[in-house]
Order: structure tokens, then C-alpha cells, then sequence
């Protein structure tokens, strides 16, 4: 084989690797910007196009990457495997509830499509330059996404704006404006960014790395985002019970959390940014027979009297039928696009509603904070898919937490979303969970690279094809 032979394979495999990572970085960029598109005038089906990259992006780099190792090749299969079983399901949902075949498509595009983002990303090779670019377009992205908040909050002070059902803080979305949930999906986004930053990204300064995670913890607060700093504390406090059998890391993590803890409590006595917490501090609302139980659970309270047969708490009443995302608003924000498709929706919702309705304290509970709401994401799961469902996504989880998640920021990302599925719907919005599930990957990515640099005794050289991936 001649020389010319062998640099024309190795030029024309390094374009594939490119093509790949471009496609990967093209699908997020639908994703991430497509409520900035909408709001500059862009027609409603804009917010849909992500559904149609990131699954092209998937089969772009299955069909032309071709130089994974063993272990990603084995974690994509079991992956794949666990994606199919929630496509099994959701089928059979539809099928035993007369669901429409559009509201089976989206059921499983906006609880799998991460999971569809994360094996795109598990498929490219370690070290590559494409990786190089694909963080750093993930950076530039966040930056921009931080950035706008400010200029949201500063300079057009939309804090002050109402409308559209949203108040004070909640207009300051960055991004993801105008979305209902924005605030708290943006807020989420610049908060994870934030310390995957401050833990990742060796190459910048420290101040630089402390300035990025004080700007996106700002963000929460100017966005009023009161359940993410809740989610984030549960998710510690899940961390922390996960690493009891290491008693060093656990205290280690029980001292800074005590710390933290406190500190936040103080803030929330004196500081008037964190007011907006003691919504929460009243413990006559909680309890078996307390307004935000009774609030909190009646989907489940509601939605068996809708059961035609024991099959039911198996596989639900359908997908887009019950208290999720897509039952929820989105059939209805997009009925004039879904309902030519064939989308089928139940009165089930709308039961759940009128039974929180029926108690004015109820109602005005869950209208003070959506942390009291009906509709979140488990719930969902449960009530348009049944047992089966729960089950195939939480073991989908599982096999993230132990085949990709490989420090405990990554598991840490992960508890994010299974909490943030026990307060609002955000467990189905691809924005926040495509993104987490990037930086999971991308973490992955790291750490292999430094296992190969070491492997090589590397860190790494120019007259090498691959490099240590830079978060």
C-alpha cells in the first residue's frame, strides 16, 4: 500500500469524524435555539425541528463512525437495547388506548430523545478534534445563553413585564424565551453549566471558572427559579447517600453540604434575592391531609377511576392522555399543527385540574409555585404508560449511572433530572435533558482520553492523531 494510499484513508476517515461531530453540533444548536427562532418570527414548527435532527444526527454518526472501542460499542448496545424497550411500550400504550399515532411519536421523543443525543455522543471517538469543537461550541452556546439573561434582567428589565401568565422573574429566560417553563429550563441549564465549568475547565483561570459559576447562579436567582437550588440540594443530598460506603467522600461532601446549607438558610432570613423561598416554609400545608400533599398527588388520586382494566396500571392510559408535557399543554399550545396528524387527547387532564380546583387554597397553592403542581414528570410517566414505563426509564438510568456516568458530577447531573421529574414537567424537556445528557457524554469522553493519554504516556503530543479531549 503506497504512502499517497495511506494519507487519502487517513484524510478521508478525519473527514468523516468531522462530518459527524458537525452533525451532532448542528442538532443541538435546533435544539437550543429554537425558542430564540420562534420568538425573532420563525413559523411554530421551528420548535419542532430537533425531533427530526438529533435522531439524523444519531444515524449519521452510527453509519460513519467507525472507530469506537470496545466498551462504547457495549454501552451503546445496552442503551439501544433499553431505548427499544421504551419504544415497545409506548406502542403498546398507544395501541391499548387508541392513541394517536403522532402522540405515541412525540411521547417518545420527548422522554428519549437525550437518551438519543447521548449514545451520538458515545459513538464518537475519544480525543478527537470534532469533540475539540463540539465543547467548545457548547460553551460559546451557554455564554450566549447567560448572556442574554443579563441583557433580559439589565437592559430591556423584563423582570418588571407581565403577560402570558408570567411574572416578575419568570420573563428572564435567556434562550429559551418565550416558553412558559423558561425560567426555570434556563435557569437549570447556566446552573449545571456553571459547575461542569468550575470542575472542568483546567485550561481557564480559576477566576474565570468562579466568575462563570457566581453568573449562572445569579441567573437562577433573577429568574426566580426557586425550585432548581431545591433540586440541586436534593440531588446532593441523593449523592451523598449513594457514596455511604465511602466514608471519607461522604463526610467530605456532609461538611461542605452542612456549610452550604447553612449558608443558604441565613440567605433566605436576610438576604431580600432569596425571599421568595419562604413560600415553602409552611409546614401546615404539608403532611397526608395538607393542601400541597393533597395537590401534589392527585393525579394519582384522579387518574385510576379512568382504568378500564387491571392492563391499565401496566401500560396507562396512552401516551399524551394523562399529566404529562405532552398531555398537559403541548397538544393543545400545537393543536392546529397535531390535530390534522391525528393526536387524540382524553379528559383525563382536564379531571386532574378540576379536582385541584375544587379547593381554593389548592388552586392558589399550585398558582404560587409550580413545585405544588399536579402535572410533573413521574406523574406522567406513570399515568400515560403505566408501571412499564416507570420501570423502562428508570432503568435506562441505570444504565447511564453505571456504564457512562463516570464522576460524581455526572451522577450528580443525572439525580438532577430524576428530582427535577418530582416538580414539573422539565423531566420532558429536551432543552435541559439533551443538554445534561451532552454533558455527561462529554465527560465520558474526558475521562477516556486521559485514560489513553496515560495508557501511551501522553499528554498528549502533536505527532499524534488524537488529543485529551479539553472540557
Amino acid at each position: 500500500m503506497t504512502s499517497t494510499t495511506i494519507l487519502s484513508k487517513e484524510s478521508s476517515r478525519k473527514g468523516l469524524l468531522i462530518q459527524s461531530s458537525t452533525i451532532v453540533l448542528i442538532a443541538f444548536f435546533t435544539l437550543f435555539f429554537s425558542r430564540c427562532l420562534d420568538t425573532l418570527g420563525a413559523p411554530a414548527p421551528i420548535n419542532f425541528l430537533h425531533f427530526i435532527s438529533v435522531p439524523f444526527a444519531l444515524y449519521v454518526v452510527a453509519t460513519k463512525s467507525r472507530f469506537k472501542s470496545v466498551q462504547q460499542n457495549e454501552t451503546v448496545l445496552l442503551l439501544i437495547v433499553g431505548v427499544l424497550a421504551l419504544v415497545a411500550i409506548i406502542t403498546l400504550s398507544a395501541l391499548w388506548n387508541s392513541a394517536g399515532i403522532i402522540n405515541a411519536i412525540l411521547s417518545f421523543l420527548l422522554l428519549g430523545e437525550p437518551f438519543l443525543m447521548l449514545m451520538a455522543i458515545m459513538m464518537l471517538p475519544v480525543g478527537t478534534e470534532g469533540l475539540q469543537r463540539l465543547t467548545l461550541w457548547l460553551h460559546r452556546s451557554v455564554f450566549f445563553h447567560l448572556g442574554l439573561a443579563m441583557v433580559q434582567q439589565y437592559v430591556f428589565k423584563m423582570h418588571t413585564w407581565t403577560g402570558r401568565g408570567l411574572i416578575h422573574g419568570d420573563h428572564i429566560q435567556g434562550v429559551f424565551y418565550k416558553s412558559g417553563a423558561g425560567h426555570v429550563v434556563g435557569a437549570s441549564v447556566s446552573l449545571s453549566f456553571g459547575l461542569y465549568y468550575f470542575l472542568n475547565a483546567k485550561n481557564s483561570a480559576l477566576w474565570q471558572r468562579c466568575l462563570v459559576l457566581a453568573v449562572a447562579f445569579w441567573h437562577v436567582l433573577l429568574a426566580d427559579a426557586k425550585q432548581v437550588l431545591f433540586c440541586f440540594m436534593v440531588s446532593a443530598v441523593l449523592l451523598l447517600i449513594s457514596k455511604s460506603a465511602n466514608v471519607i467522600r461522604a463526610i467530605q461532601y456532609l461538611v461542605v453540604g452542612s456549610i452550604l446549607g447553612s449558608i443558604f438558610w441565613w440567605c433566605i432570613q436576610n438576604v431580600e434575592a432569596f425571599e421568595a423561598y419562604t413560600v415553602w416554609i409552611r409546614p401546615e400545608i404539608y403532611g397526608p391531609e395538607g393542601n400541597a400533599t393533597i395537590a401534589k398527588t392527585m393525579a394519582f388520586r384522579v387518574l385510576p377511576d379512568y382504568f378500564s382494566s387491571p392492563v391499565n396500571w401496566l401500560v396507562g392510559l396512552g401516551p399524551g392522555h394523562t399529566v404529562g408535557r405532552l398531555g398537559g399543554w403541548m397538544i393543545h399550545e400545537y393543536d392546529s399543527l397535531l390535530s390534522p396528524l391525528g393526536s387524540t387527547i382524553q379528559e383525563t387532564n382536564f379531571a386532574v385540574w378540576v379536582a385541584v380546583g375544587a379547593s381554593r387554597k389548592t388552586l392558589h397553592l399550585v398558582q404560587s409555585s409550580s413545585m405544588f403542581s399536579p402535572l410533573f414528570g413521574w406523574a406522567g410517566i406513570w399515568g400515560d404508560l403505566g408501571l412499564l414505563g416507570l420501570a423502562t426509564y428508570l432503568g435506562l438510568g441505570c444504565i447511564i449511572w453505571k456504564f457512562i456516568c463516570v464522576n460524581d458530577l455526572s451522577k450528580f447531573f443525572l439525580l438532577n433530572v430524576l428530582v427535577f421529574g418530582l416538580i414539573f414537567t422539565q423531566m420532558e424537556e429536551p432543552a435541559y435533558t439533551v443538554t445534561i445528557g451532552i454533558l455527561i457524554g462529554l465527560q465520558w469522553h474526558h475521562k477516556q482520553a486521559e485514560k489513553k493519554a496515560t495508557a501511551s504516556n501522553l499528554y498528549p503530543s502533536e505527532d499524534k492523531k488524537t488529543t485529551t479531549l479539553k472540557p
